[in-house]
């Protein structure tokens, strides 16, 4: 058992049955007349639901220990995504809803953390910043700026929005949580 004001963003809790991951967990102070609470973002690591929830600081929530084990991506079909153990050779399938949006980001060979609940593969870990190469983008409609934003597309197929000085070929750094730009890496050569 875990008290609602310790939980921090990555724990799995159980409630009404079901696995969560906590995906945010946000700290509501107090006023003379009303309370403070915890208000979590979570997502069911089975199903990919979400959900948001609100708990009282005092209030006592059932967590749940994941075991996680480093593993490669081989393939995917239409269910779920294949990875094994580099070590055992062990192949395990994840659900696609489970591993959600994160899939974009799945190349063959690419290491990730994959979290299992007792011997059920429930999700996998994504390294929190990816480089990927921008496959095409418009030209700039103002030279130089960098405060406006316009549509890329990168080499997986995910569109985001970048900076007006990125071009086509640019390698550039992506939160794979907020699905955002941070920064260009490399510059296309000629």
């Amino acid at each position: 058992m875990v008290l609602a004001s310790e939980v921090k963003e990555g724990t799995a809790i159980e409630l009404e049955g079901k696995v969560y991951k906590v995906l945010e967990a946000i700290r509501h102070a107090g006023s003379g007349q009303m309370q403070g609470f915890i208000e979590l973002k979570l997502k069911d690591m089975r199903f990919g639901h979400f959900a948001d929830r609100r708990f009282k600081h005092t209030d006592k929530l059932e967590n749940v220990e994941l075991t996680k084990r480093q593993m490669e991506y081989i393939y995917s079909d239409q269910e779920a995504c294949y990875f094994m153990d580099p070590e055992t050779f062990e192949q395990i399938g994840i659900p696609k809803v489970s591993i959600g949006h994160s899939e974009k980001f799945l190349k063959e060979g690419y290491k990730v953390t994959v979290e299992l609940l007792g011997e059920e593969a429930v999700s996998i870990q994504l390294p929190k910043i990816v480089e990927l190469k921008v496959a095409s983008t418009g030209s700039g409609i103002r030279e130089g700026q960098d405060n406006t934003m316009k549509p890329a597309v990168l080499e997986n197929g995910l569109e985001i929005r970048v900076p007006q000085f990125v071009v086509t070929g640019d390698v550039v750094r992506i939160d794979t949580e907020k699905l955002k730009y941070i920064d260009r890496v490399g510059k296309k050569t000629i």
